[in-house]
């Protein structure tokens, strides 16, 4: 058996999600709700932050993994337990096994940050054992899974199981007790859909009104191949930039409850997710994941693009659903955010090997706010020619178009490099 018997029973209702609030009350804190003045202020909407990030593992999963753990009974905790993780359901899992005596055995991948898994550790302590292979999420679950057919420990599912979806889902309850009215919309991030399922299963019976919205990394939307498809399925590549979030495949449970209602999904672009990351720090001053900051990344004004549009004087709750982030990413998110906002573009320049090329090419091509932010290059001898990677920061994204103007005058080659080449992705 690789999971506990209940996991076998009908999808989660309103009132197991009740149920999970009272039973891990004990265990969690009711986060606040945090009204976002930068949000507010461009959509004319009231958008309040629901501060997962504030949980003491950093992200919304400890409700899952405790509602999970604390009904096993005591032969199957004998047994022990096993999960695969990105990173946050880890450390929730890490925390109830110390907790609750209960040994644990967690697969993550090896893209995992470093400070996820230092943080693992110090919650589980002795209680766990930490497993570091895989490439991604989905690599680890299949490792957990052979691992709890050889020791007959029983599986946490991170999304997939009704007992950890009923308590991803105590989350709406808070939000129905913090507001004095119902929210208009509440926008959910979504990996493999626990968290949004709990939501919907929760708010479709307590806040009828309120219009629950999911959104995904734009480079991993496994929920919305699955409706598509009509079943789950597996995507052949993802971007694992929003690794709380990035999944191959959605769950199951989490599809089928999921396909019973008409939940609105969206996606975010990675580059904006970073912007938005960004914008959380020096603005609100939250350290989130990017994952975390895909909720707040979806919303904006009616007619600005965003991905869920707001209407002014509407209530807004964007879930942050993680703060574990390891601050030697940071480099990797300016980059993304300076590309997605358009700053920074990247170019392959044809050099003729004589002195003062470079020279030309800084006054005639570049625009006087344009900066060298990369440029590599080996000068050989024995060719007329040699081509540098130059990364430019502009000074705005509208001076792009008379960048390119210039370098279309010039009688350098210059060819741009599209964020899809490979040659893009080894630089950048």
């Amino acid at each position: 058996m690789l999971i506990h018997e209940n996991a076998r029973r009908a999808l989660p209702t309103a009132d197991d999600v009740e149920a999970a609030s009272a039973r891990i009350a004990d265990e969690v804190i009711t986060t606040p709700l945090y009204v976002s003045d930068r949000l507010s202020a461009a959509t004319g909407a009231t958008v309040h932050l629901k501060r997962e990030d504030l949980q003491a593992v950093r992200s919304y999963k400890i409700r899952g993994a405790f509602n999970m753990i604390l009904q096993l009974t005591a032969a199957e905790r004998k047994r022990g337990v096993v999960c695969a993780s990105a990173g946050n359901h880890a450390q929730g899992f890490a925390r109830a096994c110390s907790a609750l005596g209960v040994h644990g055995t967690i697969f993550v991948p090896k893209t995992t940050p470093r400070q996820k898994i230092e943080r693992i550790r110090h919650f589980g302590g002795r209680h766990v054992d930490v497993m570091i292979e895989g490439s991604t999420y989905d690599d680890a679950s299949d490792l957990a899974k052979r691992h709890a057919q050889v020791t007959d420990a029983l599986v946490v599912s991170a999304f997939d199981d009704p007992l950890t979806i009923a308590g991803q889902g105590t989350i709406a309850q808070e939000i129905h007790t913090q507001l004095p009215h119902d929210p208009d919309i509440i926008v959910v991030p979504v990996g493999g859909g626990g968290l949004l399922a709990g939501v919907v299963a929760y708010a479709s019976v307590h806040m009828p009104d309120t219009t629950v919205v999911g959104v995904e990394p734009e480079g991993a939307a496994s929920m919305m191949a699955a409706m598509a498809a009509g079943r789950p399925v597996t995507l052949s590549n993802i971007d694992s930039f929003a690794d709380g979030a990035a999944v191959r495949r959605a769950g199951d449970f989490t599809y089928e409850l999921l396909a019973q209602h008409d939940i609105p999904l969206f996606t975010v672009p990675e580059g904006r997710a970073a912007t938005e990351m960004l914008d959380l720090y020096q603005v609100e001053g939250i350290i989130a994941e990017p994952a975390g900051a895909l909720a707040s990344a979806a919303v904006g004004p009616t007619g600005s693009g965003s991905p869920v549009t707001v209407a002014p004087g509407s209530t807004v709750v964007c879930i942050v659903s993680g703060g574990n982030n390891d601050i030697s990413r940071y480099s990797e998110i300016i980059e993304r955010s300076l590309v997605h906002e358009g700053i920074k573009h990247y170019f392959i320049v044809d050099f003729p090997q004589e002195p003062g090329a470079l020279r030309r090419f800084l006054n005639e091509v570049l625009g006087p706010d344009d900066d060298i932010a990369m440029f590599e290059y080996m000068k050989r001898s024995d060719r007329e020619t040699g081509p540098a990677f130059v990364g430019v920061t502009l000074g705005q994204p509208s001076d792009l178009g008379g960048l390119l103007e210039r370098m279309d005058e010039s009688p350098l080659q210059i060819e741009r490099v599209s964020q899809d080449s490979p040659l893009f992705r080894m630089f950048v």
